[in-house]
């Protein structure tokens, strides 16, 4: 669990540090990127519409996860916006709060209780 926790900080550090150099010289303007690479049908488009499948699969996890409740709603949100910036956070402070249970962090408490 220790090395899983090392490797969230790392990504989270890594992207969160790409992103403030790429901001300042590209604007935040990235859904306009996002659909120009998709409509020229080249690999950066590929990657992007992989990339959404991703994010998608990952707030509906995260929504399922609380059980679609309105809290598990809006994280769910959060995580299909905020890619591995919210994501790697998010594990983190679940594998603090589940004591490393990998079940409970999977799961969710209620699900790993039965």
């Amino acid at each position: 669990m220790t090395a899983f926790r090392a490797a969230l900080v790392l990504l989270w550090l890594a992207v969160a540090g790409y992103t403030l150099v790429v901001v300042p010289h590209h604007g935040i303007d990235l859904v306009r990127v996002f659909i120009a690479d998709v409509r020229a049908m080249g690999w950066p488009g590929q990657f992007d519409l992989d990339f959404l499948g991703m994010l998608l699969l990952t707030g509906l996890w995260v929504a399922w996860r609380d059980d679609f409740s309105a809290k598990g709603l809006g994280l769910g949100l959060l995580a299909a916006v905020g890619g591995i910036l919210f994501l790697a956070a998010y594990l983190l402070v679940l594998s603090l709060q589940a004591n490393g249970s990998v079940k409970q962090v999977l799961l969710g408490t209620r699900r790993a209780a039965t």
